[in-house]
């Protein structure tokens, strides 16, 4: 595994992520995570649409995160992404939120696994390996 393979997802915070004081919502650090995932994801060629077609899904397993900081209203962003573990099912990533004075503001580990979406019963969705397109990709940058 490539141990320093990290990627980089730039953004800036917009008065809709954040309460009346300017402040992000500590929730919304989530979705700052979870677009950087996507978006590092679309670059290696992994479209998740393309995937759901064939009712193939990824979905958070597990998240631990850590608040340090608050970011401001306008402010710019960096989510550091890295895979951490990787597994036939599964994925570990280790990600961390930095402003523009490069100031931690949270740091998360995400489990994400690979499930087979059932057609008839949403409920019953089943864990299944990663599809070998995608785990070729994945297998090129952790």
């Amino acid at each position: 595994m490539l141990e320093n393979h990290f990627n980089f997802y730039k953004l800036r915070v917009y008065y809709e992520d954040t309460d009346a004081g300017g402040i992000v919502y500590y929730a919304n650090y989530l979705k700052f995570f979870e677009r950087a995932r996507t978006e590092w994801l679309r670059e290696l060629g992994i479209i998740q649409s393309t995937f759901l077609e064939q009712n193939i899904a990824f979905v958070v397993r597990h998240v631990e995160m850590d608040n340090i900081a608050s970011a401001k209203l306008d402010d710019q962003l960096t989510v550091k992404s890295q895979i951490t573990l990787l597994k036939r099912a599964s994925l570990i990533f280790q990600q961390q939120i930095v402003n523009q004075q490069e100031q931690l503001i949270a740091t998360a580990t995400i489990k994400v696994a690979s499930i087979q979406l059932a057609q008839s019963n949403l409920i019953n969705n089943k864990v299944c390996a990663i599809p070998q397109t995608i785990l070729g990709a994945l297998q090129r940058v952790s």
